[in-house]
C-alpha cells in the first residue's frame, strides 16, 4: 500500500503567487518552535522571516521564508 505524503506547506509557486501562505502553525512545525510567542518575538524584533497581516491573521510567503532560511543558513557548519 502506497503512503501519501501530506502537502508540503512550502507550496510550489505558480504565476508568482504561492498556492497557499504559511500560518504560524506551519512555521512552528517547520522550525520546531515551542510556541507562537517565538514567532511574535521574531516579528517584533525583525529577527525571523518577514510576515504580513491578512486582516488580523499573520501569514508568510513560502518564497520569502525559503529565502530567509537560505540567507541565514551557515554553510560552514
Amino acid at each position: 500500500m502506497a503512503t501519501t505524503t501530506p502537502p508540503d506547506p512550502r507550496a510550489a509557486l505558480r504565476s508568482g503567487l504561492p498556492d497557499s501562505y504559511l500560518t504560524p502553525e506551519d512555521l512552528i512545525t517547520m522550525f520546531k518552535l515551542k510556541s507562537k510567542e517565538t514567532l511574535y518575538t521574531w516579528r517584533k524584533t525583525g529577527t525571523g522571516p518577514p510576515g504580513f497581516l491578512v486582516g488580523k491573521h499573520l501569514r508568510w510567503d513560502p518564497a520569502v521564508v525559503r529565502a530567509w532560511v537560505e540567507n541565514n543558513t551557515d554553510t560552514a557548519a
